[in-house]
C-alpha cells in the first residue's frame, strides 16, 4: 500500500480529540496518533524474522492482505464518506493501514480550506471516526492537488466505488504526476493477490495500471543481465 500525496513538513500540528486542540512543534513522527481511539479491529502479529527465505515473502504478503480485507467491514467509499462528515473538504486519499499497536484503520486525507490538510482515522469495523489531526501545508502540495482536481467529475469516493467492481479496495489516492491526472486504486482478491487500477477523473472509467508490473519486469531483467555478466 502507498500514498502518492506527500504532506510537507509543517510548522505546527493540531491534535483534535475530546474537543481539545494542542499545538505541537513539527517533527518527523506523527505524534497525533496518541489522540486517536483504539480501533475495534485488532490484528495478530504474524511477523517472522527479517532473514526469512525470500520465497515466503509473497505468500506472507498475500496472507496479510487476506486477513486485513476480511477484517475490514467498512469499504473505502464508506470510510471516505465518514471522514468527510467529520472534516469538510475534498478527500484525496484513503488507505487501509495496520498501525504499530496492531489496530487496523482507514487513513483518509482531506484537503480543507486554503492549505489545510486533515488526516482522519476511521474504524474499519464500525465506520466511526477514531481521531483526526490538522496540518498546514507549506510546500504547495495543496495548491497542486487542488489544480489537479479542478473540474474533475469523479471524486475519491466515486473512484473507490468504481474500483470495487474489480475487488476489495484497500487504497485510493490521486495520481497527479502525468499530464492526464487520474485516481489510483489498489484492490485485493479473496486470495490476497493485489491489483492496481487507474480511474479517470472525468469519466470514472477503470483501467488496469500496468506501470508497477512493468517496473518489476525491468528490475528482474536488470538482475538477469547482472547475473549473466558475472559468469
Amino acid at each position: 500500500m502507498k500514498r502518492n500525496i506527500v504532506i510537507a513538513t509543517v510548522a505546527a500540528i493540531a491534535l483534535v480529540g475530546g474537543g481539545t486542540a494542542t499545538a505541537l512543534a513539527a517533527s518527523g513522527d506523527d505524534e497525533s496518533s496518541a489522540a486517536a481511539k483504539k480501533s475495534s479491529v485488532q490484528l495478530k502479529d504474524n511477523d517472522r524474522d527479517d532473514d526469512r527465505d525470500d520465497r515466503y515473502d509473497d505468500r506472507d504478503d498475500a496472507k496479510e492482505n487476506t486477513t486485513e480485507v476480511k477484517a475490514a467491514k467498512v469499504t473505502a467509499a464508506d470510510a471516505i464518506k465518514a471522514a468527510l462528515a467529520n472534516q469538510s473538504g475534498t478527500a484525496v486519499s484513503a488507505e487501509l493501514d495496520d498501525e504499530d499497536n496492531g489496530g487496523l484503520v482507514w487513513d483518509v486525507d482531506v484537503l480543507g480550506k486554503g492549505s489545510t490538510w486533515h488526516s482522519v482515522q476511521v474504524d474499519p469495523g464500525t465506520g466511526k471516526v477514531l481521531g483526526s489531526h490538522t496540518e498546514q501545508d507549506e510546500d504547495g502540495d495543496a495548491k497542486r492537488v487542488a489544480a489537479a482536481l479542478n473540474g474533475a467529475s469523479t471524486s475519491a469516493q466515486d473512484a473507490a466505488e468504481a474500483a470495487a467492481a474489480k475487488g476489495t479496495v484497500t487504497s485510493v489516492d490521486l495520481d497527479d504526476d502525468g499530464a492526464a491526472g487520474a485516481w489510483e486504486a489498489e484492490t485485493s482478491n479473496s486470495k490476497g493477490a493485489e491489483s492496481d487500477w487507474k480511474v479517470d477523473l472525468q469519466s470514472g472509467k477503470v483501467t488496469a495500471d500496468k506501470s508497477d508490473s512493468h517496473d518489476d519486469s525491468d528490475h528482474d531483467s536488470d538482475d538477469d543481465d547482472a547475473d549473466g555478466s558475472d559468469d
